[in-house]
């Protein structure tokens, strides 16, 4: 009897771990996308939020830092128009969903893919104790690429007070980024946080 190999054909869908690479491919697409759009367009901006803290957690050490799939991006107000002009041109439109502005991607408007927005100098709820830090207050800390102020996105981080927030700012101090000098800049409750997580990391 004439025996005949059958060749194995490979699946062509990718597997959780290229799925989870791609992912993260995405956003740092997006993400180059936006800031590059608005240095063109010569919108004044500064990233906040998760990937501001993986920045300034890369300038100390690059194995800490953490994933995040959020894009945050500061701009004034009266920015918006240009702002918006400039997502447009990088295949993005302009939404507003329960009062938070974003852009989100022509092809895919998926709010989990959303470029959120923040606006500068403005609270963000009203029970905040102060409002975003104002673009005068962020730094380039590499070519294109203008981030928050370290101590503009601790106190972002504390007002905001979520666990992911925690989370954030306990990477700031693990690497030496963040500690007790702050403490004294802070309003009360701020304050009180900070020293909570710094007491919790020995520091």
């Amino acid at each position: 009897m004439e025996s005949r190999i059958v060749p194995i054909i490979e699946s062509a869908s990718p597997g959780p771990w290229e799925k989870y690479r791609m992912a993260l491919d995405d956003v740092t697409a997006r993400l180059e996308r936006i800031t590059k759009a608005l240095h063109e367009a010569g919108v004044a901006y500064a990233l906040v939020g998760g990937q501001a803290v993986a920045i300034w957690v890369a300038t100390r050490d690059p194995a800490a830092v953490r994933t995040t799939k959020d894009v945050d991006i500061l701009v004034k107000r009266q920015d918006l128009p240009p702002a918006r002009a400039a997502a447009l041109a990088a295949g993005m439109e302009y939404f507003e969903l329960m009062g938070v502005g974003m852009f989100l991607e022509k092809s895919d408007p998926n709010p989990r893919k959303a470029v959120h927005l923040v606006w500068a100098g403005e609270k963000v709820r009203p029970e905040y104790p102060l409002p975003s830090p104002t673009l005068d207050q962020s730094e380039m800390l590499e070519p294109s690429k203008h981030v928050v102020s370290l101590p503009g996105l601790v106190v972002m981080k504390l007002m905001a007070n979520r666990d992911q927030d925690r989370v954030h700012l306990r990477d700031l101090i693990e690497v030496s980024l963040v500690g007790r000098d702050m403490v004294q800049t802070l309003p009360g409750e701020l304050a009180a946080r900070l020293d909570a997580l710094l007491t919790e990391a020995g520091r």
